[in-house]
């Protein structure tokens, strides 16, 4: 196996958004149609940290195990949307030589967020967020991560959890840098009533908007034809005022046509903190 390396800060924070498609019989689209492309993808791309939307316990379990084929060593953490190992989970998948999980918890988007599957605002499912906080090894500080999945039938329930989600945000760690991830099933902007709660309420800023460099500008949801230029992006980065995001881009690998997923992944370099000076460095 490759020798990867110690990832550095200078290196950035590499995060990914992946709407895997929860499997189901959908030919020639089926997961284990498409499990080989996304495994070369997160071979190709090995990124510090992933957020995954609509995977089933055994699509995370691939994952696992294509992130660790190419030498890396990648923990995550999840709890399916109906509780335990049942429905589709938020997973959220780490780099263990970068970042170290020190407390995680999951609440759901509903009115009686700590019960496990609760729905209470009329959306089509069971909502939730998974949520970690880590300490950056190359760093030496501490960042929160957030994972979801807003409803796709109702835009009240999407409202709703846009304010849950910025009151939890505000309430675990407001001075920590924070990262949320997900597919939020309503286009970014400020016509977006979740978006626009998010922005305003919990402090954050879309890491695609504030890239000093980006790729080109696509529909994120694209049904496995070609993506559309300037389209809607309704899977999102976010991040924490003070958070530099270096770069940000869709990821349309597709060999042979064959896309990983009905959604394109997101990426993002980001830095959370400053480097830490070396021993050569004067001290100030």
């Amino acid at each position: 196996m490759a020798d990867l390396g110690t990832p550095t800060a200078g290196d950035g924070l590499h995060v990914m958004s992946f709407n895997l498609q929860v499997h189901w019989d959908n030919p020639p689209h089926t997961w284990p149609e498409r499990r080989q492309t996304v495994a070369d993808l997160l071979r190709r791309a090995r990124p510090h940290l992933i957020g995954t939307q609509e995977g089933l316990r055994h699509q995370v379990h691939d994952v696992e195990a294509a992130l660790g084929e190419y030498g890396g060593d990648y923990g995550w953490i999840g709890e399916g949307r109906e509780g335990g190992d049942d429905g589709e989970f938020m997973a959220i998948f780490y780099d263990l030589r970068r970042l170290a999980p020190l407390t995680h918890g999951h609440f759901w988007l509903s009115g009686t967020p700590d019960i496990p599957a609760s729905n209470t605002w009329g959306g089509g499912c069971p909502r939730m967020v998974t949520y970690v906080h880590f300490r950056d090894l190359a760093t030496g500080g501490e960042l929160y991560a957030a994972n979801t999945h807003f409803d796709h039938a109702s835009a009240h329930a999407r409202e709703r959890s846009a304010a849950l989600l910025a009151e939890r945000l505000s309430a675990l760690a407001p001075a920590l840098p924070t990262i949320v991830t997900g597919d939020f099933n309503t286009p970014a902007g400020p016509n977006s009533p979740p978006y626009a709660r998010l922005i305003a309420d919990a402090g954050l800023m879309d890491a695609w908007d504030a890239a000093e460099e980006r790729g080109p500008d696509l529909g994120t949801f694209h049904d496995y034809r070609p993506p559309v230029p300037d389209g809607e992006r309704i899977d999102w980065i976010l991040v924490s005022h003070g958070v530099r995001v270096r770069s940000a881009h869709a990821n349309t690998f597709a060999p042979g046509g064959r896309f990983p997923s009905d959604h394109l992944p997101i990426e993002a370099v980001l830095h959370t903190a400053p480097p830490r000076p070396s021993s050569e460095d004067p001290t100030p």
